[in-house]
């Protein structure tokens, strides 16, 4: 089965692309937007869209790890109601690093997952051409993933994708999220935190297949 790709990062003018790149100051930048929401008692939206986290030397010796890390211990700990939503391609730790969230809402024809296929790919099977072999194993697609629980609502796309008619599809994002305000808005700063924990602990379920036997 071909997956129906996203408009994402890869098919983007390069001018575009290098106005998202993952930089130093863009990690202090958003930890502090995130504090600032708490400071103010504000929701906080995440929109997702990134291939993930640049592999290379260079990322890590700017902390690039431990960034991505404290935007996950900062968004599980925040104190307001959070929703992410997934607007494009969402891999690897940078996504992952905007995603802890009360509720999460995927477009329809976005992807969402640990890992890029063509990463997994290369790490699997030494060659990115097997990135739809590696797609259709992580089951990244928003169908796939409500399915699993591990997202809560699909957001409907225009006929032929987002980028169509982006008038629609603002409205149909603003539908989406004004359902997932009204899920969490009301709730205690202990209830959400219990329940944000509650939710990320929920992942990756599995059985012990010796321990049934026993």
């Amino acid at each position: 089965m071909r997956l129906k790709m996203p408009q994402t990062f890869k098919h983007k003018p390069l001018k575009d692309n290098k106005a998202f790149t993952f930089l130093e100051a863009d990690i202090a930048d958003r930890d502090a937007m995130m504090a600032l929401a708490e400071k103010l008692d504000i929701p906080l939206v995440t929109l997702i869209d990134t291939p993930g986290a640049f592999p290379g030397a260079s990322a890590e010796e700017r902390g690039q790890g431990g960034a991505i890390s404290r935007s996950i211990q900062m968004m599980w700990r925040l104190d307001v109601p959070t929703v992410a939503v997934v607007i494009g391609e969402g891999s690897s730790g940078g996504a992952l690093g905007l995603g802890v969230a009360d509720r999460v809402l995927m477009l329809e024809n976005s992807t969402y997952s640990v890992i890029s296929p063509e990463g997994c790919a290369s790490i699997l099977w030494k060659t990115a051409e097997r990135a739809e072999d590696a797609a259709e194993a992580l089951g990244i697609t928003a169908h796939r993933l409500k399915a699993l629980g591990l997202i809560d609502k699909i957001v409907n796309e225009p006929v032929g994708g987002a980028h169509r008619d982006p008038k629609q599809m603002s409205a149909q994002l603003k539908r989406g999220l004004n359902d997932a305000w009204r899920q969490v808005t009301d709730m205690k700063v202990k209830e959400l935190l219990e329940r944000r924990y509650e939710r990320l602990q929920s992942y990756g379920r599995f059985s012990d297949t010796k321990a049934d036997a026993r």
